[in-house]
């Protein structure tokens, strides 16, 4: 018998409307709503009415898709489904330290606002841009990036690799990725995350990190920096992330390595769903993001008699 990993959805996963059926039906969640509302007023209203523009602007993306992910979990928590371990995907680590019990849920959030603002604030001052580099192995990717002169950044899964750096060289990247037998499509972010055009974040959540009180870990939360659960340099990987390249494939691997066998994606969308079954055919997996989805995490947990 496996184990139940939970796994937080990240920026780009974002979708008008996102949460709403969920608060309506779950206190839990609405819960997780209203703390977000009292500290950052109008994040319900953006999730739930913002438009596709508002929501893909940083600074209302990563606070909305927090929030919609912690009342995730909190949702099947309600519904008696816990997780063994957790993993999030970039921005989805930060609601992931509040289920594993790092930070508060409170200090969570407010944390995940300053990151939202410190990346803003660095994808406004340079005009950097992210393609995925599909269909080629890890080493061609990488060969790619490497002449193009851009960053490796975002191993998802076996045949995507994601690239950052200046927009042009990003978009350049068409033509020989067509040419190796891949593609490269140009992802809708507004920066070169996780590369270092984010070293200033990476400075500013260092020195925004001084003032959390952090706690043990309550369950493994692996970390996209290392792939492997965090231990007591939470401060450090956290400030670390935005600026590393993201071990998403690795981090998976480790945890099926460790007993888990049943992925339930936390959070609007089931892209990482999609990416942990390229990574192994083999586990279970389920998004939840509104009242069906999460009845059908649950009979899956039941039936898989976890």
């Amino acid at each position: 018998m496996g184990q139940i990993a939970f796994v937080f959805a990240g920026q780009g996963a974002q979708y008008p409307g996102m949460g709403k059926m969920l608060c309506e039906a779950s206190p839990a969640a609405r819960t997780v709503f209203e703390m977000a509302d009292h500290i950052r007023p109008g994040t319900s209203r953006q999730c739930f009415e913002g438009t596709k523009k508002e929501l893909s602007e940083t600074n209302n993306t990563q606070p909305c898709v927090f929030t919609v992910d912690l009342a995730c979990a909190a949702a099947l928590r309600e519904a008696g489904v816990e997780a063994d371990g957790a993993a999030g995907f970039s921005l989805g680590e930060i609601p992931g330290l509040a289920y594993a019990g790092i930070l508060s849920e409170q200090d969570a959030f407010r944390l995940v606002c300053k990151r939202a603002e410190l990346m803003e604030q660095c994808s406004n001052n340079n005009d950097g841009a992210m393609a995925a580099i599909l269909g080629l192995s890890t080493k061609q990717a990488e060969q790619l990036c490497r002449e193009a002169g851009v960053w490796p950044v975002n191993y998802n899964c076996p045949g995507q690799l994601v690239a950052a750096g200046d927009a042009q060289a990003i978009s350049a990247l068409r033509r020989p990725a067509a040419a190796a037998g891949g593609r490269a499509v140009r992802l809708a972010v507004s920066g070169a995350f996780h590369s270092p055009a984010m070293s200033k974040a990476s400075d500013g959540l260092a020195e925004e990190l001084k003032g959390y009180s952090f706690r043990q870990p309550a369950i493994p939360l692996y970390s996209n920096v290392t792939a492997e659960p965090y231990g007591d340099d939470a401060a450090d990987l956290i400030a670390r992330q935005v600026q590393s390249p993201l071990l998403w494939q690795e981090t998976i691997e480790h945890m099926i390595e460790a007993g888990f066998d049943t992925f339930l994606e936390a959070g609007p969308g089931t892209t990482l769903c999609g990416l942990i079954r390229r990574i192994s055919p083999a586990v279970h997996t389920a998004g939840v993001e509104n009242p069906e989805s999460l009845a059908q995490a649950v009979r899956l947990v039941k039936g898989e008699n976890h």
